[in-house]
C-alpha cells in the first residue's frame, strides 16, 4: 500500500526478475507471503519512512547484514573501514589491473612498473591488516603477451608480496587456464592461462581447507556398510624400486578355510575351493613387486572382512583389500579428504562472459573472472562464518561467488566490496538484487526462485575531491606577535561545508556538528561506526546502538 511501491515494481520489471503483467497483490496468497515472491529484493531507498521499522525488526543489524558493497576509491575505502573490520577478515580475493600498457601504468623509461607497484603496495600494505590470524590473501594476476607488448607483471607481483607478507608466508601460486582458443595475431606463443598468488597472514596459525574425496563413486557394499560405509576394492600387491623382503612372501590359504571370494558381482564368505597360494605378481622370483600388508596384517584382514580373493581371467588367484569410506584398514575412523592442488583446468574467462550474458542479456563487463572460480578459491581458503574482502570489486563477482558457495553448503559468509567505476551501479547492484531472487538465470530471466535471499548494505564515500572542492583559500593572520604584528602571512584552507555543519560553544569548550548539513542523506550510523570501530547492533531516531553497549545520540553530537 505504500506510495512508492510503483517505484519498486517496476525496479523488478527492469532486473527481470518479474514480467510486465506482474500485479503486488501476487505476493500475498491467502495473506501468506507466496513462495514464488519470497526472495523479492526490497530495496529501502523507495521507502526511506520506513526504514527505520524495517531495519528495527533485526535484533543485531551488522550481525545480521549478509554484506557491505561500497562505493569508493578503494585506497580511501580501505582506510575508512579499517577500524570495523581489522583484523575480522579471513579471506582477500582482488583481482587487479595488470600492467598491460593501456591501463595507465606502464612509462616508456625504465621505471615504467613503479606507478603500478606502488598502487598495489599502498594497498596491499593497508589489506594485510584487515587479515585475522588464520586469514590469507587471494591475488589474480596474468603477465601480458600479445602483438603489441610482453610484460611480466606476475613476478614483479610476487616479489612485491614477499615484500608486504614475508616470503615465508607464501602458499601457492595457482595456474588457471583462462583461454580456450588462441588469437592467430599472436606473434610467439599464446598465453592460455593466468596465476592467483596466495599469502597467508601468518603461515603458522592459518587455516586451509582440504577437499572431501567423492565416496559416490565407491562401488560396492558389505554387511559392515553401516559401520565402514562402501568400498572399493585395491589390488593388494604393486610394484615399485623399492623391496622389501618381509614383503615378499605367499599368501596361503587351505582348501576348506573360510575366506570371501568375489566372482564379478557377489562377495561371499565360503570355504576355499581349493588350496590357494598367490605370490606378488604370482611370481616368486620377481623382487620387484611386493604386497602392501605384512604377513600378520593379512592374517587379521582375513579374519576382520578386509581382504578379498578373485580369480582374474587367466584363472589366477589375486588377493585385495577393501578401501571403505568411512574407515581406513586398521578400523580407525577417517576423514576421506586431501589437499587441493595448484592447476586450475575448469573455470575459463569464456564462462564468466557467459554467466553475465545470462543475467543482463548482454556482454555488460569485459572479461569478468568465472564466480564459480572464486568459489573454488573461497573453498580452500574460508570457513561457512568467514568475512571476504575484495577491494578491486570490478562486476562483484566475489560477492556472487559468496552467495553461490553458501547456498551450496549452508555457509553465513559476509562479503565486503569496493568498486568506484560507474558500473557500482550499473552492474554491481543490479546483479546483487538478481542473485538474491534467483542463482539461476538464462537470457536476463531467472530460472528459478531457489536463491539464499539476502540483507546488504550499499553506501558511497565522500572522496577526497569532493572534501576539497568544498575548500577555499584565503589568508590569515592565525599567528601574530604580542604587538599583532604578523610574524608570517599565511594562507590556509577552510572547509566551508563542514564549517556550516559545526556549532561552536566557546564558553564550554566543545563542538557540536550536525552532519546531515553536510549531506542531506548522509548514514550517520555507518559513518560513527567506521569512525569508532564499532559494530552496530540498532538505530533509532535519535541514536545509535553499538554492540558493546555504548550509544551515541545522534541529534547532538559533540
Amino acid at each position: 500500500a505504500h506510495r512508492n511501491i510503483g517505484e519498486q515494481v517496476k525496479e523488478w520489471q527492469d532486473l527481470g526478475i518479474v514480467d510486465k503483467d506482474f500485479a503486488i497483490e501476487d505476493v500475498l496468497a491467502d495473506g501468506q507471503l507466496s513462495d514464488k515472491y519470497k526472495h523479492l529484493p526490497i530495496d529501502t531507498k523507495y521507502f526511506k519512512d520506513l526504514e527505520l521499522e524495517i531495519l528495527n525488526q533485526f535484533e543485531d543489524l551488522d550481525r545480521a547484514l549478509d554484506g557491505w558493497l561500497i562505493k569508493s576509491e578503494n585506497y580511501q575505502a580501505l582506510n575508512t573501514i579499517l577500524p570495523k573490520f581489522k583484523g575480522k577478515v579471513q579471506t582477500i580475493y582482488i583481482d587487479p589491473p595488470y600492467n598491460t600498457g593501456n591501463d595507465g601504468f606502464v612509462y616508456s623509461d625504465r621505471f615504467q612498473y613503479s606507478s603500478w607497484l606502488t598502487m598495489l603496495e599502498n594497498r596491499l600494505n593497508l589489506a594485510k591488516n584487515f587479515l585475522s590470524e588464520t586469514g590469507l590473501i587471494n591475488i589474480s594476476i596474468g603477465d601480458t603477451i600479445n602483438s603489441q607488448v610482453k610484460i611480466n607483471s606476475t613476478s614483479r607481483l610476487q616479489t612485491l608480496c614477499n615484500y608486504v607478507f614475508d616470503e615465508n608466508n607464501y602458499i601457492a601460486t595457482f595456474v588457471r587456464k583462462s583461454g580456450i582458443a588462441p588469437k592467430k595475431d599472436i606473434k610467439y606463443i599464446a598465453d592460455a592461462h593466468d596465476y592467483i598468488l596466495s599469502y597467508a597472514k601468518n603461515i603458522e596459525s592459518t587455516k586451509i581447507n582440504k577437499r572431501f574425496i567423492d565416496i559416490s563413486k565407491l562401488k560396492y557394499e558389505d554387511s559392515y556398510v553401516t559401520e565402514r560405509g562402501r568400498f572399493n576394492l585395491k589390488q593388494l600387491d604393486f610394484g615399485g624400486i623399492r623391496y622389501s623382503e618381509s614383503l615378499d612372501y605367499p599368501i596361503t590359504i587351505k582348501k576348506g578355510e573360510i575366506i570371501e571370494i568375489f566372482d564379478g558381482k557377489d562377495f561371499s564368505k565360503v570355504s576355499a575351493p581349493e588350496d590357494i597360494e598367490v605370490w606378488p605378481n604370482g611370481d616368486p622370483e620377481d623382487k620387484k613387486w611386493t604386497f602392501r600388508w605384512s604377513k600378520e596384517k593379512v592374517r587379521w584382514g582375513i579374519e576382520n572382512g578386509y581382504i578379498v580373493f578373485r580369480k582374474d581371467k587367466a584363472g589366477k588367484w589375486k588377493v585385495y583389500s577393501k578401501q571403505y569410506a568411512f574407515v581406513d584398514n586398521e578400523e580407525n575412523f577417517i576423514e576421506r579428504i586431501m589437499p587441493y592442488d595448484t592447476l586450475i583446468l575448469e573455470y575459463p574467462n569464456t564462462i564468466g562472459t557467459e554467466e553475465m550474458k545470462n543475467l543482463f542479456r548482454e556482454r555488460i563487463f569485459e572479461y569478468p573472472k568465472p564466480s564459480d572460480l572464486i568459489k573454488y578459491i573461497l573453498k580452500i581458503t574460508s570457513d561457512k562464518d568467514s568475512i571476504v574482502l575484495d577491494f578491486f570489486a570490478g562486476s562483484g563477482t566475489t560477492a556472487h561467488a559468496v552467495m553461490k558457495l553458501n547456498k551450496e553448503d549452508g555457509g553465513n559468509r559476509k562479503f565486503i566490496i569496493v568498486e568506484m567505476a560507474d558500473y557500482f551501479d550499473r552492474v554491481i547492484i543490479p546483479r546483487i538484487k538478481k542473485l538474491s531472487y534467483s542463482l539461476n538465470w538464462k537470457d536476463g530471466h531467472p530460472q528459478d526462485m531457489d536463491s539464499v535471499g539476502g540483507f546488504f548494505k550499499y553506501y558511497e564515500l565522500e572522496q577526497y575531491e569532493e572534501a576539497l572542492a568544498n575548500c577555499k583559500y584565503e589568508d590569515s593572520d592565525l599567528f601574530t606577535s604580542p604587538s599583532k604584528t604578523p610574524y608570517q602571512e599565511y594562507v590556509f584552507m577552510k572547509d566551508e561545508k563542514m564549517l556550516k555543519a559545526l556549532e561552536v560553544d566557546y564558553e564550554n569548550n566543545k563542538v557540536k556538528v550536525d552532519l546531515t548539513k553536510l549531506y542531506p542523506n548522509i548514514d550517520i550510523a555507518e559513518t560513527l561506526s567506521n569512525l569508532t570501530g564499532k559494530w552496530i547492533k540498532r538505530i533509532t531516531e535519535d541514536a545509535v546502538e553499538f554492540e558493546d553497549g555504548t550509544r551515541i545520540d545522534t541529534k547532538n553530537l559533540d
